[in-house]
């Protein structure tokens, strides 16, 4: 689909960890004319560093340092970035550092506070190092928790979205027994609710929900575990369907992503970071999207990591980023001429 030039939203897309390989995937992603066709993207990042970027993939892509979004230009054969000037020449890829785990946050700070202010529609991150981001002195378990602590959001959720897959999650980056314990119908209803929501709000009438059990076989009417399903799942389930909603569960997990996959549900809510997370990398590492859920601005992110390893090399697969690009368009308000 190809909107008007004016009407195109515009993305800010933060640089993540610039020891990673964020400021390639940006470069190879804002090449694409398909790309350009959806969107206006902003680069909120270094401009140094995506052009290092673009000479290490042999990339005609001229980068334009601006110091505000209406300098933008949005250009063929330009990539448009704010540009903080965070990172110095010749910065080593591929090593944690400090430096770049500030830079991410900065970076995700001003993109937050650009469409907060309205000079963007959305944003689309790459990805951070937790492990720098803590080393800077930011103690948040990832972009999710920073962005709500950014917007003042008292609780959002995470949803991944894969060929064929969607899927929320009621917790996340918790280790297992303290997510078992944080699970609770009100909680679990609020996630099916904000699910429900987006899935709407992307032109799903009347959204197909499946809920994940706890234990195996969702606990096989008590045989498994100590009656989880039965006091933290059925009542959130039984007053969304209360609502008209159409939402079935618990299920047993090892059955409902397949039957998700082969078209029987739009999303599927799971209870924990691995239940979620293991389907979705399975069916489309490197298509899938991170998308949270409940924030006051839109936020699509890549569903994978620095990659340190690759950094630096020109290997990286822009697909995911290309893909949370395109979610983050189809999400994002439509803006009237001349805005």
């Amino acid at each position: 689909m190809t909107a008007s030039p004016e009407s195109r939203p515009i993305i800010a897309i933060t640089m993540g960890d610039a020891s990673g390989v964020g400021p390639e995937i940006i470069m190879k992603a804002l090449a694409r004319a398909d790309v350009r066709a959806r969107c206006r993207p902003l680069v909120i990042g270094d401009a140094g560093r995506l052009r290092e970027a673009g000479t290490i993939l042999g990339s005609d892509l001229a980068v334009a340092a601006r110091a505000a979004p209406d300098e933008a230009r949005y250009a063929p054969g330009m990539v448009d970035c704010i540009d903080l000037g965070l990172i110095p020449p010749g910065h080593p890829w591929g090593r944690l550092s400090p430096l770049s785990g500030e830079a991410a946050y900065r970076y995700i700070e001003r993109a937050t506070r650009l469409v907060e202010a309205g000079a963007a529609d959305a944003i689309c991150t790459a990805p951070l190092s937790k492990e720098a981001l803590h080393a800077a002195g930011h103690k948040y378990p990832g972009h999710t928790e920073l962005l709500a602590h950014l917007t003042g959001t008292p609780e959002v959720s995470m949803m991944l979205v894969a060929p064929k897959l969607r899927v929320i999650h009621v917790t996340t980056h918790i280790g297992l027994m303290d997510a078992i314990r944080r699970i609770e119908p009100d909680l679990v209803e609020r996630v099916i609710a904000r699910g429900h929501a987006v899935l709407v709000k992307a032109g799903i009438g009347r959204p197909r929900i499946g809920v994940c059990g706890i234990n195996p076989h969702a606990g096989e009417n008590g045989l498994f575990g100590q009656g989880e399903e039965e006091v933290k799942i059925i009542p959130a389930v039984e007053r969304c369907q209360a609502r008209g909603w159409q939402v079935e569960g618990p299920l047993p997990a090892d059955t409902l992503f397949f039957r998700a996959a082969r078209g029987d549900f739009d999303l599927v809510v799971a209870m924990y970071h691995d239940q979620g997370h293991a389907p979705v990398k399975v069916m489309g590492l490197e298509a899938g999207v991170n998308i949270t859920v409940g924030l006051p601005v839109i936020r699509t992110s890549v569903d994978h990591g620095t990659a340190f390893d690759i950094a630096g090399k020109g290997t990286a697969d822009e697909g995911s980023l290309v893909e949370a690009l395109r979610q983050a368009a189809d999400l994002a308000p439509r803006r009237e001429p001349g805005r």
